[in-house]
């Protein structure tokens, strides 16, 4: 493995998450257009709140699976790859079926649509998660293009789907049977990913279901430290869609203007995702031959840190922008309520330290340290459940955002230090340098340009116009140099 195909990896995801992002954006605007606000609260909420059982159900297999898989050829592989995919559906099976328990059953939900819009909505993250394993052959071959083909593939079909309701003449609909639709569409999307992942997947390894009691146990109790703390990361991130739901009887609406940025705070939590999922198997292969790592760490870092600042930079400057590019102006704040521009300039921070965090929870994860990432989670999920307890039943998602803000900060200031002591890792005062003036200037800019793009079609073509002005200004600050 080489740093080469690290960059051809986290290339190939990074393009995937770049097409998906604008068919998202589409998919996105499609529900603007077509449900009533209350729906599409509705919409946001049925994912708001089965993503953290997904979570759950995730089981942190996703990284335990990359490195147990590395670590093996032919048979092995094949076998490890059947056991980890019978967990795989033990794990959903243990998370889904509480989910769906729990939001029938809760009495100020009944009545309402919630309850059949998350169990339509839960076929999204079950199909998802069993294409994760499956994308593990992808990751240790690193031949992520085809996770590319096969995402790319699920949006578009997604993206379409909805798109057939605007073209039949939908519009702010309030009808049940269609909401129905817009979430049962997600599903069959998620389906398509699940089946081109397994095509493709058959290049490679041999994909077959394989039970073996004693790797299940093994890989189960690899796993269950990290997917504990994957539970708690899920409480701090995803709990403020949920205890809107819990505490607000507007909570449709109330999610209706938050949704749409959290739909882009995901991007933001993704990318990085995606870059150290890539780095993980090199870094544990030296780390294994207590090789030193420090200098891949700090590469990765100072691009976490430079990529978290374009996302915050973007939905701060651009929060009206955005809500126009990604709901309509009736999204915007008024003079008798905020709306999702304010959510987007309030979710600008958590955009920036998710990176962060993440670097500390891959840094612990490769070395074992998973009691440190238990405790520092698990006061992350007390504080915001303390913090939405007090502020989000007066202020709706505003105060559910700010517990968000003060959690992802108390995270920073306690994990990332320490993580880049314990491997010795150490960010130039040139790449600060070189970080600070990037991100001034690209401040500048997008503050200059943001009251010119007052229409959806104005701030995409505006966003594609930057991707090269960051790209040249990165070139002229030298910025490749500190990361080769």
């Amino acid at each position: 493995m080489s740093t080469k195909q690290i960059a051809t990896s986290t290339f190939w995801q990074i393009v995937s998450q770049a097409l998906t992002a604008i068919l998202s954006i589409v998919a996105t605007k499609f529900v603007a257009i077509g449900l009533s606000k209350e729906f599409a609260g509705l919409y946001n909420s049925a994912y708001g709140y089965i993503q953290v059982f997904a979570i759950l159900a995730d089981f942190g297999l996703y990284a335990v699976a990359i490195r147990e898989i590395s670590k093996v050829q032919g048979e092995e592989r094949e076998k490890t790859l059947g056991v980890l995919l019978w967990l795989r559906i033990l794990t959903i099976g243990a998370a889904m079926i509480p989910a769906l328990f729990f939001v029938w059953i809760m009495p100020m939900w009944r009545g309402t649509l919630l309850p059949l819009s998350v169990t339509i909505a839960s076929l999204v993250p079950i199909f998802t998660l069993v294409a994760g394993v499956i994308r593990t052959v992808y990751q240790v071959h690193y031949r992520m293009e085809f996770v590319t083909i096969a995402e790319v593939a699920q949006r578009l079909l997604t993206t379409l789907g909805l798109g057939l309701f605007i073209i039949a003449g939908v519009r702010l609909s309030s009808d049940p049977v269609v909401l129905a639709w817009y979430l049962g569409i997600g599903g069959i999307g998620a389906f398509a990913l699940l089946l081109i992942s397994y095509i493709y997947a058959q290049r490679f390894e041999r994909v077959r279901l394989h039970f073996d009691r004693a790797l299940l146990k093994k890989f189960f109790l690899l796993a269950a430290p990290f997917a504990f703390a994957y539970l708690l990361m899920a409480l701090y991130r995803q709990l403020d869609v949920v205890f809107i739901a819990l505490l607000r009887p507007d909570f449709a609406l109330q999610n209706a203007y938050y949704g749409f940025a959290g739909r882009v705070e995901d991007m933001a939590f993704l990318i990085p995702t995606f870059l150290l999922n890539s780095v993980l198997p090199i870094l544990t292969e030296r780390l294994h031959k207590k090789e030193d790592a420090a200098q891949l760490l700090q590469k990765t870092f100072f691009i976490l840190l430079v990529s978290g600042t374009v996302f915050f930079l973007f939905s701060f400057f651009w929060a009206k922008p955005f809500t126009l590019l990604f709901a309509t102006a009736h999204y915007l704040s008024a003079a008798d309520h905020p709306g999702s521009d304010t959510a987007f300039m309030l979710m600008s921070i958590p955009m920036f330290l998710n990176g962060l965090v993440l670097f500390a929870f891959y840094v612990f994860l490769a070395q074992h340290f998973w009691k440190r990432l238990m405790v520092s989670f698990g006061i992350g999920a007390i504080l915001v459940v303390i913090l939405n307890v007090i502020l989000t039943g007066t202020y709706g998602f505003v105060g559910a955002a700010s517990a968000l803000i003060a959690v992802h900060v108390v995270l920073t200031l306690v994990l990332v230090p320490a993580a880049l002591r314990s491997l010795h890792v150490r960010v130039s005062l040139m790449q600060i340098l070189q970080w600070l003036v990037f991100s001034i200037i690209l401040g500048a800019l997008l503050f200059f340009s943001a009251p010119h793009l007052t229409s959806a079609l104005l701030t995409l073509a505006a966003g594609v116009v930057m991707l090269p002005v960051m790209a040249g200004l990165a070139y002229l600050l030298r910025m490749q140099r500190l990361i080769r």
